[in-house]
């Protein structure tokens, strides 16, 4: 998977221990002695596949489940294994991470063969589970983790997902009860999609290892396009192909008998449970405690391991309790931009020398031409976070030199790290003011006359909405207007209501947070954390066969952090404020007090420079012009303002992706 030929670079390694080591040097267990027993069990990151006959006489297409496995062999490039039962048929691509024997293959049986599994992910408290299924008489087979899923199912059916602790995507098939089991973790860190078919169900952990099994014909959807456009990526349960859906995280889904049922939702972040503020003391040590414990469980492996080390407060808190909690250096990885740009590997470095982690760091100077088609590719779906493209070098780079890295993602929405938290309790503090204030100052800001200052523009409108649209006009990048201002007349009359407003205002009118601040999480959680970031997490890493573990995204953290009040988050302008407080005896002063820089592209200076020749060819080619989807003039018009200063970057982002994934993923025969 390498991708020389894309990025001009810069590498530097560093050690602040003065070691020399290459950068491909193994980091074994012996690297974290106090973290390893005799029970460490087998990890497997992987893919799965399968498909299911309605007829429970007829015999499945093990040739379709052998095609969409090797579609995605970088998913799984240690083993892979196939299994036909009855009707079912079941397909795993593996990377092993510890336990690398054969008897951690899958698919697995249970002691009698009547039931099988396959596991994508990590089960984190399966030592615990297996000492009680001993005592009450299971016998394993393997010392794996998938191993304890089987023996899970036989006593608790159904609901052996409730006493999971990881990241997985499950399908496990009962034959006496002619019962196929889908399910995915709380969070959505691992992926599932289905075609659900006359005949036949189809199952897949990636879009484009679905494609591969041509049980459905690849036509796009258009209200998963018009959610795209709006939010970056298509929300679950919704893909961009007609008849193809994902399964939302905390869901499972049972086809019993050849009928299939609803996904059915089995975990849910509880919001309406708060705790008091109490002492801060107290609750800086009970989160240090669970975030101490949600990193240990996440160092076990018997290949190399290291972590993504940005300069940000999560990723740097990640570093930091992991290098207390090992007896070697721990490997970091970070890249960063050219001197054109904001660079955050300063701030990486501060960090990799107070820990003395083996540092390693790249400088980035996208070719961007040669790997956006491939990037799309790997999604397959549009999606354009722009930070998707960092990601996937940082992963190809982190790689190189471990099989398993730690990250930071999570701590944004589960602390109220974002602006847009700001922003939105700004807007309810205005229209709290006595009238007409509120509308004389929505007035003014909506009024300010040069084109740099359309943000600004854009929040004066947001101000007197309801809060629901408000934030879903923070998040999105193009809000409904502007979609309806590039629009086909097809288009603009098939979405004259704006879908993603009906959709948050659910989602706001359903949550069960009892203050403001946790009610903007909630939907976050629900929302950008599993269909933006974890997805851009798995595609990045799994293309290079890297596993990420995301500590911050834990259930024990995530269920402490909702029971947290508002204020202990977003407190005056400081945003995460707990996790910073609890981060101050671990942390440079300046990782606590720079401002938030992200992960993303400077987009708006690209599209303006680097990318608009190839903007202008892709948005304004005759293929573009023929999809009846946007106004051939509009867009030519939009890139004009842009180019004049008026910033419309992540628009023509987002639309650029969108007609390429066109090309790639649907008329494209690789």
């Amino acid at each position: 998977m390498s991708n020389r030929n894309w990025l001009r670079t810069t590498m530097v390694h560093s050690s602040a221990r003065g070691k020399s080591g290459a950068l491909d040097a193994l980091q074994t267990m012996s690297n974290y002695p106090a973290l390893f027993s005799l029970e460490a069990e087998a990890f497997h990151v992987c893919g799965i596949a399968g498909l299911l006959t309605v007829e429970q006489t007829a015999t499945p297409d093990a040739d379709a489940v052998r095609r969409m496995c090797d579609a995605m062999t970088y998913r799984g490039p240690d083993d892979h294994g196939l299994r036909g039962d009855g009707p079912c048929c079941l397909g795993h691509r593996r990377l092993s991470i510890i336990d690398l024997r054969p008897e951690g293959a899958q698919p697995m049986t249970n002691e009698d063969d009547s039931i099988s599994v396959v596991v994508n992910g990590e089960i984190y408290n399966f030592v615990a589970l297996r000492q009680e299924l001993e005592q009450r008489g299971h016998r394993f087979k393997s010392r794996s983790d998938s191993e304890v899923v089987l023996h899970l199912y036989e006593e608790h059916g159904v609901d052996f997902v409730d006493q999971l602790r990881g990241m997985f995507a499950i399908a496990l098939w009962d034959a006496p009860r002619r019962r196929l089991v889908l399910a995915r973790d709380r969070f959505g860190k691992k992926p599932l999609f289905y075609h659900a078919g006359p005949r036949e169900l189809v199952f897949a952990s990636e879009l484009g290892a679905l494609a591969a099994s041509g049980r459905f014909d690849k036509r796009p959807d258009l209200d998963a396009i018009d959610a795209f456009l709006t939010m970056q990526y298509v929300p679950a349960p919704m893909t961009a192909f007609e008849g193809v859906k994902k399964l939302p995280a905390g869901h499972r889904l049972v086809c019993e008998n050849g009928v299939l049922h609803e996904p059915e939702r089995y975990y849910r972040l509880r919001f309406d449970e708060p705790r008091e503020v109490g002492d801060i003391r107290t609750r800086t040590e009970e989160l240090r405690a669970i975030v101490e414990d949600s990193v240990r469980v996440r160092m076990v492996s018997d290949v190399p391991l290291g972590a993504f080390l940005s300069g940000g407060i999560d990723s740097s808190l990640i570093v930091a309790l992991m290098a207390l909690q090992s007896s070697q250096p721990v490997k970091t990885f970070s890249v960063g931009f050219t001197s054109k740009d904001k660079s955050e590997l300063p701030y990486a470095k501060l960090v990799a020398e107070r820990y003395q982690t083996d540092h390693h760091e790249m400088i980035v100077d996208p070719d961007m031409t040669s790997v956006v088609p491939q990037l799309v590719r790997h999604y397959g779906e549009p999606f354009a976070d722009t930070s998707a493209l960092p990601t996937w070098y940082l992963c190809e780079y982190t790689r190189s030199g471990v099989t398993v890295a730690l990250s930071g993602d999570g701590g944004d929405e589960a602390f109220a790290g974002y602006r847009r938290y700001k922003h939105c309790r700004t807007a309810r503090n205005i229209r709290r003011l006595p009238w007409p204030v509120p509308q004389l100052l929505a007035g003014l800001l909506t009024h300010v006359p040069t084109p740099q200052a359309q943000e600004v523009r854009d929040y004066g409108e947001r101000i007197m909405q309801p809060e629901f649209q408000r934030f879903l006009g923070l998040t999105a990048p193009i809000p409904h207007k502007d979609r309806m201002s590039i629009y086909t007349p097809a288009m603009r009359e098939r979405f004259a209501g704006d879908q993603m407003a009906v959709e948050f205002e659910r989602l706001f009118e359903s949550s069960r947070a009892k203050d403001p601040v946790n009610r903007l999480l909630d939907v976050d959680i629900q929302t950008y954390l599993t269909d933006n970031i974890l997805t851009k997490v798995d595609i990045a890493s799994m293309a290079h066969s890297l596993e990420v573990r995301c500590p911050l995204v834990d259930q024990e953290l995530m269920d402490f952090a909702a029971s947290l009040p508002g204020s202990l988050k977003l407190r005056g302008f400081t945003t995460k404020f707990l996790l910073r407080e609890m981060s101050k005896e671990l942390l440079p002063k300046p990782i606590l007090t720079r401002s938030k820089q992200g992960f993303g592209l400077p987009i708006n200076r690209w599209m303006r420079e680097d990318l608009a020749p190839l903007s202008r060819d892709v948005l304004l080619d005759q293929r573009a012009r023929q999809r009846g989807i946007l106004d051939p003039v509009a867009v030519e018009d939009m890139l004009a303002r842009h180019q004049r200063g008026e910033p419309r970057g992540f628009q023509l982002w987002s639309m650029m992706i969108l007609e390429l994934w066109y090309r790639e993923c649907l008329e494209s025969d690789t």
